[in-house]
């Protein structure tokens, strides 16, 4: 049976919280709590390496603890914490124990199991209210780094035709399948992979990722994407806005950029 390590990081300043998600998630990271205080982060004890945590709090000056949690743990440890997510009257994110949303265009339904993008997240929650301004009827939709299956799930409940998700994490893997199962979604195809397949191309493009992982891809991601097509990227902190126009640069300007919580979205038109 899986076990994950805990880091409890003490954190009263919101700025510092956000840059370690953004380190953190870059080091295989994929769970994230905030609490008063605190910032609660996860990561399988197989791929835990201590000197990472220890190599920032000399860095950052902050103190943290560790501990073991068990998978059969994991689950009561969401519910304590997870509450629904409203975007506008636009978006309901909830889990099966809470009561349905009313007055939102879509309710989505997920088990919150170790993986990122509840919809608490600043970035999760600009790429869905982003979705609102496309047109996704008929649409060919890549999700690059699924997480949850949250964005994937919103394109086909939008009417794409067909939406290929992507990550490199088993467990995320497995969490989408029972998410898209939970909603009752079609046309959703599941992959585990770190690269996206040569010789396919989409009409729109979602990418909730962290800033190494987009420059790495972001000449695929080009390649990928369709003439008049659209890409939506977040997962970046509103410093490396310069660091991601210049590695995309071939796109031009966004069309529009967004920001919460100093975590930034932006949307190209290829």
């Amino acid at each position: 049976m899986n076990s994950y390590i805990e880091l409890s990081i003490v954190s009263e300043d919101q700025r510092l919280t956000e840059l370690l998600i953004a380190r953190l998630s870059e080091h295989g990271y994929d769970g994230f709590l905030e609490e008063e205080g605190y910032l609660k982060a996860y990561i399988n004890e197989a791929s835990y390496d201590p000197s990472v945590p220890e190599s920032m709090a000399r860095e950052l000056y902050f103190s943290f603890t560790t501990s073991t949690i068990m998978e059969e743990n994991w689950n009561a440890i969401w519910e304590s914490s997870f509450d629904p997510v409203i975007v506008d009257n636009y978006v309901a994110v909830r889990a099966d124990f809470h009561r349905s949303t009313k007055n939102v265009e879509y309710e989505i339904v997920i088990t919150p199991k170790m993986s990122f993008g509840t919809g608490h997240h600043a970035t999760t929650y600009l790429m869905i209210r982003e979705m609102r301004h496309w047109d996704w009827r008929n649409k060919v939709v890549l999700d690059f780094g699924t997480g949850t299956g949250i964005l994937a799930i919103l394109a086909a409940k939008s009417g794409a035709a067909h939406v290929l998700a992507i990550d490199n994490d088993p467990w995320s893997i497995e969490n989408s399948r029972e998410n898209l199962a939970r909603n009752d979604v079609k046309g959703i195809e599941l992959l585990l992979s770190e690269e996206i397949p040569p010789r396919k191309s989409f009409d729109l493009i979602l990418a909730n990722i962290n800033r190494h992982i987009l420059v790495e891809h972001a000449e695929n991601l080009l390649n990928s994407l369709k003439t008049g097509g659209t890409l939506v990227i977040s997962g970046i902190l509103r410093d490396d806005q310069d660091h991601i126009l210049a590695a995309f640069s071939q796109f031009g300007k966004p069309i529009r950029t967004e920001v919460k919580n100093n975590w930034l979205l932006m949307a190209f038109i290829k």
